[in-house]
């Protein structure tokens, strides 16, 4: 390669780890949903335009995306070598221009603008023109970009790309640089972990002291239904979060934020997971589909709006985390009681205070997180809500132990009384660490990985069985 010769880089895939178009559509429909959807069903026969509404109506922060380490140190070196570096995109021009600017890159970029889209053959002839054939030297990631190596003097290839082995067949110079992603990497943005919170769905059997299979095999199918309807919500999330969480000190990490997942890839698992967990929930029954349906769109709700409204945000996290209770009833067939339902919920409230309580505990300044409505002026009055939480829960539990119901299901109402001694404790120490930034950023999981809280809440339900009487009936 030879630095008289300016060398052209591709923006999506190959200078970046991500591509600004999908970009753009998921940054649009994080800020004005139903126009994007409307200029994305206008345009979509019509790429250049689209790129150029889409571009309008949600501004990228360019100077965040996620670049190839590679390409990048490639293009330092050339410029410090005192060699002109090109971005060449099919991209709309305000974001390419944008970008190149960020880098230090030359001022003369080629992309779409909103007439020509600027994609294989155009580009190749654009670049053709400005430098000549073989004037220049283009690095690109997909078969769309072969009529540019072939006029180009060397071939710099992103990632696995077979059809380019046929420019060195040809007797081109290629140059073979890293990039592709991996399966395990969009299993990780599925966040299986994550899976662990629909434990969620056994409550109601347990309640009813319902122990058999024929309860416990639909619950277990209901709760791969809700893993897989979670993921779709998670990827869902992640791409509507892009921005946000490029500005976070951990989720910057996250597959699709790093761009070690291709968004494309996300949008794709999105259709399989959330095909799969509604032909599931359909399988089970109708009841159960209709639930599964009602916390997909509420958790899109929540991804698309909700979750930047304060108090209201942390209203719909315990409302979610209740219709998983809901959903293990529907599933197994057996009742829930409306005292159950009143329990769970400030107690869900108030690890939805948690949730913020550790954001906000962890945060290094003073301004408002970035995509939620709070800043660490809000710290005591999440205290407060989830100490009206803590108490609203143990209220309806000491009713419930003396109600009909209660009764008997637990004739020995004294043990319950007991029980609320670890209960409490359990509460207000999930409050507490919050509070001293110990707690991880989702507290469910949290509490199913403590082993001291799991001992609390072990202690509990053995209480609870104690005074149903089970452990008599099992043990003798």
């Amino acid at each position: 390669m030879t630095i008289d010769k300016p060398l052209v880089l591709d923006v999506d895939g190959t200078f970046l780890r991500t591509d600004m178009l999908y970009e753009t559509f998921w940054a649009g429909l994080g800020t004005a949903p139903v126009q994007t959807i409307l200029l994305s069903l206008r345009h979509l026969r019509n790429p250049a335009a689209l790129k150029a509404e889409l571009a309008r109506i949600a501004p990228l922060r360019t100077d965040l995306l996620p670049v190839n380490p590679e390409v990048a140190e490639l293009a330092l070196q050339s410029r410090l070598a005192g060699r002109e570096v090109v971005l060449a995109s099919a991209s709309d021009v305000t974001q390419v221009a944008r970008l190149a600017a960020d880098y230090g890159l030359s001022e003369h970029v080629f992309a779409s603008d909103g007439v020509t889209n600027l994609k294989g053959d155009a580009k190749a002839q654009a670049l053709v023109e400005a430098y000549g054939e073989g004037g220049f030297d283009y690095a690109g990631n997909s078969a769309v970009d072969m009529p540019i190596w072939e006029r180009a003097e060397n071939a710099l290839v992103v990632g696995h790309v077979p059809s380019a082995r046929a420019l060195a067949a040809n007797g081109r110079n290629v140059v073979e640089l890293a990039g592709g992603w991996s399966a395990r990497a969009l299993f990780k943005a599925m966040r299986p972990h994550q899976w662990v919170k629909n434990v969620l769905l056994l409550l109601p059997m347990l309640a009813s002291h319902r122990f058999d299979l024929a309860a416990l095999v639909p619950i277990l199918w209901g709760m791969v239904a809700f893993s897989l309807a979670a993921s779709t919500i998670y990827i869902c999330n992640d791409l509507l979060d892009l921005e946000a969480d490029r500005l976070h000190p951990t989720k910057c990490r996250r597959p699709f934020a790093s761009g070690a997942v291709p968004i494309a890839a996300g949008m794709a698992a999105i259709g399989v997971l959330g095909v799969a967990a509604l032909l599931i929930a359909f399988s089970l029954s109708s009841g159960f589909l209709l639930v599964t349906l009602l916390y997909m769109l509420l958790s899109l709700a929540y991804s698309l709006k909700l979750k930047q409204m304060r108090w209201v945000d942390i209203t719909v996290l315990a409302a979610l985390y209740t219709i998983r209770v809901v959903a293990g009833a529907s599933a197994a067939v057996v009742e829930v009681s409306i005292y159950m339902l009143i329990f769970i919920f400030p107690i869900f409230l108030m690890l939805g205070c948690v949730k913020r309580i550790t954001e906000l505990s962890r945060a290094t300044g003073d301004e408002r997180l970035p995509g939620r409505g709070y800043g660490r002026a809000d710290l005591p009055d999440l205290r407060n809500v989830a100490g009206i939480g803590i108490a609203g829960a143990l209220v309806i539990f000491l009713l419930y132990s003396v109600s009909i119901q209660g009764l008997a299901l637990y004739p020995t109402t004294w043990l319950l009384w007991v029980a609320m001694i670890p209960m409490t404790v359990w509460m207000v120490r999930m409050v507490s660490l919050a509070w001293n930034g110990r707690q991880d950023y989702d507290p469910i999981v949290f509490a199913l990985r403590d082993p001291l809280g799991l001992g609390l809440l072990m202690l509990i339900l053995s209480l609870m069985f104690w005074a149903a009487g089970l452990w008599q009936q099992w043990f003798g």
